[in-house]
């Protein structure tokens, strides 16, 4: 059963929203944050295990070094004060997938405060989101039900519990409550998301893949009537794993808490669920605030301590801001605002530099990546860079069409050869018989073939008609299989018709 909601413009008139976000990040270490455990994805269950993982009695933890630069590293990527001493902190609640019954964590002692980010709509609208903490701490385990539907706990026959992910190095961005984004919220919300994965896969730090639970947000939403400053009651949509889920949940927390407040009713402070097939939330439990956790100093970790030193070393380290990246990369292309706004909401960016670097042309690189590797990536539900297409491939694929090998028509199927994992360009090309037909001879003959088939378009182009070269062009395209060049194919035609082009 889905709740009751409100229209999305109706809400709009009557409500503005508070956002606030929680986006957890799984870090990409070798090991786990407090133990030697394999940090690795898609191994087989309970293998990435060591008594620390499961919290045996009289184990003691070791904070992973890597990880704490790894956050230093976010902390000044997102404008952070590093603190001089930041402290562990015992979370304590039951669940099954944490065998400690508590989470190692940090609360009143994180090891960055008080940053702010900008984020850049796509129509070019800039909001600064002010980040209050980014904060060390490790991951849970994961639990899979079996039986009922869709796989959810709800009806379930019964759960299984992995322990690989337990103790794996997170953190956790908090930020400030986010008002006057009104009817934008949405989009700020998938923008924000965006942006973080962008950065903490450009510092290097995770693997940043959304679908495997690298980069989580957790998304707090109220609403304020217009013309008020009290913030409302909010709700917390848990773990959302896509761009398009932040965007949605967002729009329907909105469209729901609107609904309640219409209703005369009081929105109840909640953890909810965010479920993509109805594109709708369910309700989780009660939102537990910080003293329910009964947080205390973790006896067992010393302090994290920092200094001037290590921090300015670390900071020396960091690569261009993706902001700045993207400015020099349009510059340097030559690519229109809308040109290069699109390469970015396809993913594209990257793969394009890549290309570029190889050796392509911008022009190139933007038209192979933009149409006929978006295409089948889109085709084939997958992102550009799963499609198996590279930098090389393109590269490869030019080549051959600047030597005249091939065609552009002739291109996109090797292409789609080159993804089906036949082999490299050139290969393919050779052990298919794909190259260009260059031999004015058979070209004649199927020239004189199209133009005795068409009299009546040959003597359009003897009187002077010809653009009606293109109708037979097109029978001896046909006739080649696509393979002739079609600009040598227009010559040999006025040539034998005794007209000039």
């Amino acid at each position: 059963m889905t709740d009751d909601i409100l229209s999305f413009e109706e809400a709009m008139e009557k409500y503005d929203p508070v956002l606030g976000f929680e986006v957890h990040v799984e870090l990409n270490t070798a090991t786990k944050m407090f133990d030697a455990a394999p940090n690795a994805f898609g191994d087989e269950a309970n293998t990435n295990i060591t008594p620390v993982s499961l919290g045996l009695p009289g184990v003691l933890p070791v904070v992973n070094g890597k990880a704490v630069e790894s956050a230093i590293k976010l902390g000044l990527a997102l404008g952070c004060d590093i603190a001089p001493v930041s402290h562990f902190a015992r979370k304590n609640y039951f669940y099954p997938d944490t065998p400690k019954n508590f989470q190692t964590s940090q609360f009143d002692e994180p090891i960055a405060e008080n940053g702010s980010i900008d984020i850049e709509l796509e129509d070019g609208t800039v909001f600064t989101i002010d980040i209050e903490r980014a904060h060390m701490e490790e991951d849970a385990g994961k639990l899979t039900h079996k039986g009922g539907a869709a796989g959810r706990i709800q009806g379930a026959d019964f759960s299984l519990v992995d322990y690989n992910r337990s103790g794996v190095p997170l953190i956790e961005i908090v930020t400030r409550p986010i008002v006057g984004a009104g009817e934008r919220s949405p989009e700020l919300a998938r923008a924000y998301v965006a942006a973080i994965r962008e950065i903490v896969k450009n510092l290097g730090i995770s693997d940043a893949r959304m679908e495997r639970g690298n980069v989580r947000c957790d998304a707090n939403v109220s609403l304020m009537p217009k013309g008020t400053t009290e913030f409302g009651t909010r709700s917390e949509t848990k773990n959302v794993n896509s761009l398009r889920s932040v965007e949605r949940a967002v729009r329907y927390e909105i469209q729901r808490h609107a609904a309640v407040l219409e209703a005369g009713e009081k929105v109840v402070q909640e953890t909810r669920h965010w479920h993509e097939d109805t594109r709708s939330t369910t309700s989780g439990r009660p939102k537990s605030d910080a003293d329910d956790y009964r947080y205390f100093p973790e006896p067992d970790l010393v302090p994290v301590v920092t200094d001037a030193e290590w921090i300015e070393r670390l900071r020396a380290e960091l690569p261009e801001p993706p902001a700045e990246r993207r400015r020099r990369l349009k510059a340097d292309w030559g690519f229109s605002d809308e040109e290069f706004r699109d390469v970015v909401n396809a993913g594209a960016m990257d793969a394009i530099e890549e290309t570029i670097a190889a050796g392509a042309p911008a022009a190139v690189a933007r038209k192979w990546w933009m149409g006929e590797i978006a295409r089948i990536a889109k085709e084939r539900e997958v992102e550009l860079t799963e499609t198996g297409a590279t930098a090389q491939t393109v590269l490869e694929l030019n080549k051959l069409i600047d030597a005249k090998k091939i065609n552009d028509k002739i291109a996109r199927q090797v292409l789609g050869f080159v993804i089906d994992g036949e082999g490299e360009p050139a290969e393919i090309v050779e052990k298919r018989g794909l190259a260009v037909v260059s031999d004015d001879g058979a070209l004649t003959t199927a020239i004189d073939e199209a133009l005795a088939a068409m009299p009546d378009v040959a003597d359009k182009i003897r009187a002077g008609k010809v653009q009606a070269a293109g109708a037979i062009v097109g029978q001896v395209m046909k006739a080649t299989r696509g393979q002739a060049d079609a600009g040598r194919v227009r010559e040999l035609i006025l040539e034998k018709l005794g007209v000039e082009g």
